[in-house]
C-alpha cells in the first residue's frame, strides 16, 4: 500500500500523538503504546507489566466496567505486552470513536485499584504461568533459556516473569508505584488509524487527554551485557515427546542497522519448506522432525537462535552437530543470490499484508516513534533491500561461534 501518511502533534502533558486517516473503512482504530515491558521490572519483582496488562482491565475511576460501555458503543479491544512495550487497542465504528476515547484516557488517569481485581488479575497470570510455561512439552524453553544467554541485561527473564511467586508476592503498594512511574503520558504514544481526521483527533485527545497530570518521564538505565567469551550449556529431562535442542546467539537490536541482516539470515535458514534446514536436515537426512530459526527483534540487542526437535532414534550429538556444520556454512561461504531475494520478497509480502490492516497500522507507527521516529516506519522494507550475501556473511562470521553460544538440550524421559 505504500508510505503510510500521518500527521503528528504532542499534548502540553507529554503524550505524543499520531494520525493516520484512512477513509476506505467505517472503524477507528485508538492505539495505546507504553513505552515499559519486562526488561524496566525490578529483578526480584518480574511478571508486572505483564500483570498491568491485565490489570488495565479491571476498571478505572469514572468507568467501573471497562468492556460493558466498549460493547455497547460496538467495539472489541485487546492488549499484549512484551519485553520493551505495553499496548492497548480498540477498534469502534468511526461514529462511536468517543468511547475509546474516553475509555483509554481513564486507565491513563488512574486505576481504581481495588484489593479484588489485584487478587483476580493475579490469579489469572499465575494460572498462565502454570498452563503455558510449566504444564506443556517445552514451554519452559525460555524461562530456561533467557538466563542461560544473558547474565546482566533485564532480558534475562521472559515477559511472564521469573516465576510465580513475585506476581503472588505482589502487594498493593508495589503495583500502585509501579502504575505511577511508567503509565504516564510522558511515557505513552497515542495512534489513530481509520476513519477519522487529524483535526477532530486532536480535538478529542485534548479533549480527553489533556487534563492528565504530565508525571515524570521514568528514566531507564539498564545493566548492559557483556560480551559472552565461552560457551554455555544446559541439559534437562523432561516429559517430553522428543528431544530438542535450541542453539543461541546474542544479535543486534532492532533499531541497529545490522538488524535486517540477522532477520534475513534466520528467513535463510528455517523460513518455509524450501529453507536450508527444512530441505537439508529435515527432508533429506530425516535428523530433524522440524526446525526452525528466528530472531527475538527486541529494542536491545536479544537472541538469534536455532531450534528443533530431533527425530527418534538420532542421538542428540548427531542432531548438535549437524546444525553446527549448517551454521560454520553461513559463516564461511555467502549465501546466494537467490535465496537473498527470496528472503526479501517474502518480508515485503508480510509488511504489504500487515499494512492492510488499520490495527497493524497503528501498531507499527507506535513502535517505531518509540525507536525513535513513526517515518521509520516508512523506510522498513528499503533496509531489507539493502542487505547483500557479504552483510550476512560480514554477521555470520563474527558471531556464530562456539564461544559466544548458548545451548539448551531438552532430553525426553523415556
Amino acid at each position: 500500500m505504500g508510505k503510510i501518511q500521518f500527521d503528528r502533534f504532542t499534548l502540553d502533558n507529554g503524550l505524543r500523538v499520531i494520525v493516520h486517516t484512512d477513509t476506505s473503512t467505517p472503524l477507528v482504530c485508538l492505539n495505546v503504546m507504553y513505552d515499559v515491558g519486562s526488561r524496566d521490572e525490578n529483578p526480584d519483582r518480574t511478571g508486572f507489566a505483564h500483570l498491568f496488562e491485565h490489570l488495565m482491565f479491571g476498571g478505572s475511576i469514572n468507568i467501573p466496567n471497562y468492556d460493558g460501555p466498549l460493547q455497547d458503543a460496538g467495539g472489541t479491544n485487546n492488549a499484549f505486552t512484551s519485553t520493551d512495550i505495553t499496548n492497548y487497542y480498540i477498534s469502534v465504528p468511526m461514529q462511536n470513536v468517543e468511547t475509546a476515547f474516553w475509555l483509554e484516557s481513564d486507565r491513563m488517569l488512574n486505576l481504581a485499584f481495588t484489593e479484588k481485581s489485584l487478587e483476580v488479575q493475579r490469579n489469572v497470570v499465575i494460572e498462565e504461568f502454570r498452563q503455558r510455561y510449566l504444564n506443556q512439552p517445552y514451554g519452559d524453553a525460555w524461562l530456561l533459556l533467557r538466563p542461560l544467554a544473558f547474565k546482566q541485561h533485564h532480558y534475562l527473564w521472559p515477559t511472564i516473569g521469573k516465576e510465580e511467586r513475585h506476581i503472588a508476592e505482589a502487594t498493593m503498594d508495589d503495583v500502585k508505584a509501579f502504575f505511577s512511574k511508567h503509565y504516564v503520558p510522558t511515557n505513552a504514544v497515542l495512534v489513530l488509524t481509520g476513519n477519522i481526521s487529524t483535526e477532530r483527533a486532536e480535538e478529542l485527545a485534548r479533549k480527553w487527554f489533556a487534563p492528565i497530570v504530565k508525571g515524570d518521564a521514568p528514566v531507564r538505565s539498564l545493566p548492559k551485557e557483556p560480551l559472552q567469551t565461552e560457551a554455555r550449556r544446559l541439559e534437562v529431562e523432561r516429559p517430553v515427546p522428543m528431544d530438542a535442542i535450541y542453539i543461541s546467539f546474542h544479535c543486534s537490536g532492532k533499531s541497529e542497522a545490522d538488524f535486517p541482516a540477522w532477520d534475513l539470515m534466520s528467513d535463510i535458514l528455517a523460513k518455509g519448506n524450501s529453507s536450508r534446514l527444512y530441505q537439508r536436515l529435515v527432508k533429506e537426512k530425516g535428523i530433524f522432525n522440524s526446525l526452525g530459526a528466528f530472531v527475538t527483534g527486541e529494542k536491545d540487542p536479544g537472541l538469534f537462535s536455532v531450534a528443533g526437535y530431533i527425530s527418534q532414534g538420532v542421538p542428540i550429538e548427531m542432531a548438535e552437530q549437524a546444525l553446527w556444520d549448517e551454521l560454520e556454512l553461513l559463516r564461511t561461504t555467502p549465501v546466494t543470490t537467490e535465496e537473498l531475494k527470496k528472503a526479501v520478497h517474502q518480508v515485503e509480502a508480510h509488511i504489504e499484508f500487515s499494512q492492510m490492516s488499520i490495527l497493524n497500522r497503528a501498531i507499527q507507527l507506535a513502535y517505531y516513534e518509540l525507536l525513535g521516529d513513526a517515518e521509520l516506519s516508512n523506510s522498513e522494507i528499503e533496509t531489507y533491500r539493502n542487505v547483500t550475501p557479504q552483510d550476512i556473511l560480514g554477521i555470520a562470521k563474527a558471531n556464530l561461534l562456539r564461544e559466544r553460544s548458548s545451548t539448551l538440550v531438552y532430553r525426553a524421559i523415556k
